[in-house]
């Protein structure tokens, strides 16, 4: 009898778990029995393995031949563990050595060539934090792999080349004129093929992903930032509150008639925000990993996401779903940028309301038969509205065709508990003349990400010692404590909360958009005019 190992990796939500893949190879009629807990998708892969070992010209042994996947109590699925599988077996054989140590993750074709996977960037760095120091991916995985400093990446294209790189002393003559893996890894970038360096500080995260920084360390492209904000003509007051909103990290309700461009003014959001830090960086970019073509994950993420799903979305399209492991929704790929959610009345009001628990903790806690996930979703909420259903009844000079009755319809599809939520409600009207509609270009979004920068630091700055970084993150306790502004300032908001015309909710979010507006304005602390401000802009969709 004799033993095999090899190692590879399955995602759970985010989580990625080290599998060791034991082999052996018993004395008794050819078998393939494949243990661990493996699903329909995974119990394929024997086939596959059986095809891919026969035209790399190494078969099977003629035998039975066990794989155990351990943890045996984690239920596995997938073809991610096709090639360590495989590996396994070989090990067992005698073929190959060396592997016990070494991840392996990539589907087998039939003819034996190495396919990419979802998901190489989480799964390499837990396999970096659980101790492993080489990893062999398929050749289109490379980038993406060895945006894991510290990390040897090895990656081919056919399974042959695997064979090579690991034969044992056994097959080395057989093989010694093959081409072998190609290495990638901590001393090679994916962006520039620079050195890095892998020993660089950087801060702690959740799950695996905070320690692995990119090759890039911010430098060179940082993709496309989307349309610019110069093309929207007038709306200062609108143009205003997405500052405000980028700057604080505030969600933003705009509600106006068709044509007044809530959508061109949102769809320039991430245009204004800051570029995504290292760690902000990481995390989108593994968001990325597990939902994108796997082939297209070449570099970190800089700019952040946009997700505008449609009003037809379902709602696990929107928060995520899945028959057994949930996967992630546009909750979830937009976090750390964007959420747009245009003619919001329209979308579901169950998608609407789910939408309540990630605005408040950042993460999306997803349910399933097979076991439950969680997923980060802390993003910006963009809602845009129409007035009514005929879109006629504010600011457009045109007769509604909407009656009452219809008009508090439609508006009641966005609940009060959501509504409660968004920081900013804005009205947007229609240009009322030409020269406000064909007037010169607004402000680029260069210059105003410039002043959010500026504000993004100066909070950054206040709240460091609490470890926050942005107003929107800024507890009740700490602004009614350490950070309270005296009675006159808050007399509006005072007033507001005894009559009950806003909650403690709204109380707190009021006093973070003031302090927003404050840095804005370069101001140490807000007064009492950026509080009235603050108030204002949170109530002035309400107001018409």
């Amino acid at each position: 009898m004799s033993m095999g190992r090899a190692r590879g990796v399955v995602l759970f939500g985010m989580n990625g778990h080290l599998i060791e893949v034991e082999a052996d190879v018993g004395r008794a009629l050819p078998a393939f029995i494949l243990l661990g807990l493996p699903d329909a998708s995974l119990r394929e892969s024997q086939d596959r393995i059986r095809s891919a070992a026969k035209n790399a010209g190494l078969d099977l042994p003629a035998r039975r031949l066990t794989v155990n996947l351990l943890p045996a109590s984690l239920p596995k699925s997938g073809s991610v563990l096709d090639l360590a599988i495989l590996m396994s077996a070989w090990a067992a054989d005698g073929k190959v050595s060396g592997t016990a140590e070494v991840v392996f993750l990539a589907e087998l074709g039939l003819d034996g060539r190495l396919r990419p996977v979802r998901g190489v960037l989480p799964s390499v760095a837990a396999a970096q934090a659980a101790g492993a120091q080489t990893v062999v991916v398929a050749v289109e995985n490379a980038q993406e792999a060895a945006l894991v400093p510290g990390m040897t990446v090895l990656a081919g294209s056919h399974v042959g080349q695997v064979v090579t790189s690991f034969a044992s002393a056994a097959l080395k003559p057989r093989v010694r004129d093959s081409l072998g893996l190609e290495r990638w890894g901590a001393e090679r970038s994916a962006d520039t093929g620079a050195v890095l360096d892998p020993h660089r500080e950087a801060n702690a995260a959740q799950d695996h992903l905070g320690p692995f920084l990119s090759g890039n360390d911010g430098e060179g492209p940082l993709g496309d930032p989307g349309p610019d904000l110069a093309e929207v003509r007038g709306q200062e007051e609108a143009r205003f509150a997405l500052e405000l909103a980028a700057a604080g990290g505030h969600h933003l309700l705009l509600i106006g008639a068709p044509g007044a461009g809530k959508t061109m003014l949102a769809e320039r959001m991430s245009g204004i925000l800051p570029p995504l830090d290292d760690q902000a960086a990481m995390e989108a970019t593994a968001i990325e990993s597990i939902s994108a073509d796997p082939r297209t994950v070449t570099r970190l993420r800089r700019v952040p996401p946009f997700q505008a799903p449609h009003h037809s979305a379902s709602m696990a399209a929107i928060v995520g779903g899945g028959a057994r492991i949930a996967r992630p929704g546009a909750v979830t790929r937009a976090h750390q940028g964007v959420l747009f959610l245009d003619e919001a009345p329209e979308f579901p009001r169950p998608a609407l309301d789910a939408l309540r628990q990630p605005l408040e903790t950042g993460r999306i806690s997803l349910h399933r038969s097979a076991g439950s996930v969680t997923y980060p979703a802390r993003f910006q909420l963009v809602l845009a509205a129409n007035p009514c259903p005929c879109g006629l009844n504010v600011g457009s000079g045109t007769r509604c065709r909407c009656s009452v009755a219809q008009r508090r319809n439609y508006m009641a599809r966005l609940s009060g508990p959501l509504l409660d939520r968004i920081d900013l409600q804005i009205q947007v009207d229609r240009p009322r003349s030409a020269a406000a509609a064909l007037g010169p270009p607004g402000e680029s979004s260069a210059a105003v990400r410039a002043r959010v920068l500026d504000a993004r630091a100066a909070q950054a700055e206040r709240l460091r010692r609490w470890g926050l970084r942005t107003n929107s993150q800024a507890p009740m306790q700490l602004l009614t404590g350490e950070l309270k502004l005296p009675a006159g300032s808050t007399r509006d908001i005072d007033d507001a909360l005894d009559k009950a015309s806003i909650s403690l909710r709204g109380y707190l979010r009021v006093l973070r958009l003031a302090w927003t507006i404050a840095d804005l304005m370069d101001q140490g602390r807000p007064g009492v005019d950026e509080v009235d401000a603050a108030l204002q802009l949170r109530q002035r969709s309400q107001t018409h």
